[in-house]
């Protein structure tokens, strides 16, 4: 670009540039003007060649691949799910697959090889070198929510002992490779990680001076067994722009960049959501109706099964029913406020749980202040309730019973929703199992217990 010259601003795509964009792609297709075609997609962002690229229809997309470079066709696999790349790489055929898979950033490309057919993945890694070839198989065997199936091996490290001139002229000459990051890691003969320098250091100390002199040595660091919610919650407390990862020796074997931290953070928040919701979180906007149902139907019927026994203890309270009808109107107000409260306390419990560690001082804290909470919101509500139902009925005794019920029901519900998280928690288990629609069961059951057996006893 010349001195003074204004690059132009690429807006965000819009429905009818998308539109437009599309045409002009099928355009050059059919008059195979594929030098443009590769140009036109390299100077796009490559969320937009995703978008641009889904957007065809199926006859064109397989000519496009099969037109674009291996590069453009990388950058734009980076902004499609697992399932889509696996298409896309079926489509251009192995000798150009293996091409494009050689340009991917190593924890994209092992998250991808994992679901790679074997025959196509042992050729695959037959063609890389041999040190690439070690570090892909050794990353496709960590588990996919671990820092050793998000770490890269796109950094800089350099040993302590040397001076700042060789860490500029190693950063000079790996500059290309670097993947957003703005530190240097130190390591020792050994290779084990003894402290970060910043590149703003490097340009201001001295050429000689030793980088063990300069360096930090206070390194939050991860192991490559690290779960992603640690990970996580590493990220919300502290301003990372990278993250080095070191196997249980110490020994420095990758890092994980900040773009990968804010996606492990928003799959983290999309596989609680699905948990709380009893969805799978293998559900999206392009699932088939059957498969979507299947995955969603085994809680449906857990919680279906459950929910016959609201069925039997109403069944058990049908003579109090019929002496007083008035008692079926509160009976959904009952059962939904009880499992409103509950989930809430749910939500409340499982956030704090997602972003500290927690003792037993703070569990009891916790509780007694879930506790402080319920009795603050079921003395208001059941007082409420208790003066509706009685200008609306017209019967004190029943009002008490409603407002009563609701009371105590709430303090049920909102102990529920904040013990049966710590319980599962303290069990090694994930808390967000404890979802909003088991908790909103379960929290049914008190409440008709606890609101027909009132009514039993004060209107008898």
């Amino acid at each position: 670009m010349n001195v003074g010259q204004e690059r132009e601003v690429q807006p965000m795509i819009t429905k009818e540039k998308l539109e437009g964009e599309t045409l002009k792609v099928i355009e050059k297709l059919h008059k195979e003007k594929f030098d443009e075609l590769n140009e036109m997609f390299r100077e796009k962002r490559p969320y937009d060649m995703s978008v641009i690229f889904q957007s065809l229809p199926e006859k064109h997309g397989i000519s496009l691949l099969h037109n674009l470079d291996e590069m453009t066709i990388a950058s734009m696999m980076q902004k499609i799910n697992t399932m889509q790349k696996l298409e896309m790489l079926g489509k251009i055929g192995p000798e150009k697959a293996n091409k494009v898979l050689a340009l991917l950033d190593s924890n994209i490309l092992t998250r991808l090889l994992k679901k790679y057919p074997q025959v196509q993945l042992t050729k695959f890694l037959e063609e890389m070198d041999e040190t690439n070839a070690s570090y892909v198989k050794t990353m496709i065997d960590y588990p996919e929510d671990t820092a050793g199936s998000l770490m890269t091996n796109r950094y800089i490290s350099i040993e302590d002992h040397s001076t700042v001139l060789d860490a500029i002229n190693k950063t000079r000459s790996l500059a290309l490779y670097l993947k957003g990051n703005n530190h240097l890691y130190l390591i020792d003969k050994k290779g084990v990680l003894t402290g970060t320098v910043s590149y703003k250091d490097l340009l201001l100390s001295d050429p000689h001076e030793m980088l063990k002199n300069i360096m930090l040595e206070q390194v939050i660091c991860v192991t490559v067994s690290t779960k992603r919610e640690n990970i996580v919650r590493l990220l919300r407390r502290y301003d990372f722009t990278a993250l080095p990862v070191t196997n249980e020796e110490g020994v420095l074997v990758g890092m994980i960049t900040f773009d990968c931290m804010v996606e492990a953070l928003l799959q983290e928040t999309s596989d609680d959501y699905g948990k709380f919701s009893t969805a799978s979180k293998e559900i999206d906007f392009k699932t088939k109706p059957i498969i979507a149902a299947v995955r969603r139907l085994p809680w449906l019927v857990i919680l279906l099964f459950i929910g016959l026994i609201s069925g039997s203890i109403i069944s058990k309270f049908e003579g109090t029913l019929e002496k007083v009808v008035a008692l079926a109107f509160f009976m959904p107000l009952i059962a939904g406020m009880t499992g409103n409260t509950g989930t809430q306390s749910l939500a409340v419990v499982v956030r704090g749980l997602a972003e500290n560690e927690i003792d037993v001082k703070a569990v009891f804290k916790l509780i007694l202040r879930e506790f402080w909470v319920s009795l603050i919101i079921g003395s208001t509500c059941g007082l409420l309730i208790s003066i509706i139902a009685f200008i609306w009925q017209g019967n004190m005794y029943l009002g008490i019973v409603v407002g009563g019920s609701l009371f105590l029901t709430l303090i049920l519900g909102t102990m529920a929703g904040t013990i049966i998280p710590i319980i599962l928690y303290k069990c090694k288990l994930d808390p967000a199992v404890a979802s909003g629609p088991l908790i909103t069961t379960v929290n049914d059951i008190f409440s008709l217990i606890t609101y027909f057996s009132i009514a039993s006893l004060l209107l008898s």
